[in-house]
């Protein structure tokens, strides 16, 4: 099969990658790129395991192509923060026992951010359904929303404090 080059921006750097145009956008990140916190648990959409926010937007990377996007930015697990820097949601994660496993979180830490950008004051309704698609097999669900709730009151204080 013939490849295509795709030009993709991922986690903020630019990249033009030669793929199959049957390549899946997880296989992309995890074997191509490198990006092994996209975890691959269902290949069906059910778990959302494998989500990564494309052009912000929570996507099931399991079941959409790389080539689908060309032209757009990928946001992984590895793109929220770094080991000396965390992301007020890894922090809320850490701090409020949002993970056991570990093995759906990098799904849910990015659902949580395509929430927090859209919505920063979330209810505890807003943030479950808005998780809805992740599946835990572990937690329970309640230290998952105490997690993002907890970033979202983090990230309300950070704007507050840059505003004045």
């Amino acid at each position: 099969m013939e490849e295509r080059r795709i030009n993709v921006v991922v986690n903020g750097q630019p990249r033009s990658v030669d793929v199959e145009p049957r390549l899946l956008l997880a296989h992309f990140l995890r074997e191509v790129l490198g990006l092994t916190g996209t975890h691959i648990g269902c290949d069906t959409t059910n778990c959302g395991a494998c989500t990564v926010l494309v052009d912000g937007l929570p996507m099931k990377s399991c079941t959409m192509f790389a080539v689908m996007a060309d032209g757009h930015e990928v946001m992984t697990v590895e793109g929220l923060g770094i080991p000396s820097e965390l992301h007020p949601i890894q922090e809320g994660f850490r701090e409020e026992h949002g993970l056991q496993c570990g093995f759906c979180t990098p799904g849910m830490m990015l659902a949580s951010k395509a929430l927090l950008d859209e919505n920063p004051d979330p209810t505890e309704e807003d943030v479950r359904w808005a998780l809805s698609g992740n599946l835990c097999r572990c937690t329970g669900y309640q230290n998952i929303v105490k997690s993002v709730l907890w970033a979202a009151e983090k990230l309300r204080s950070e704007a507050r404090a840059v505003s004045r």
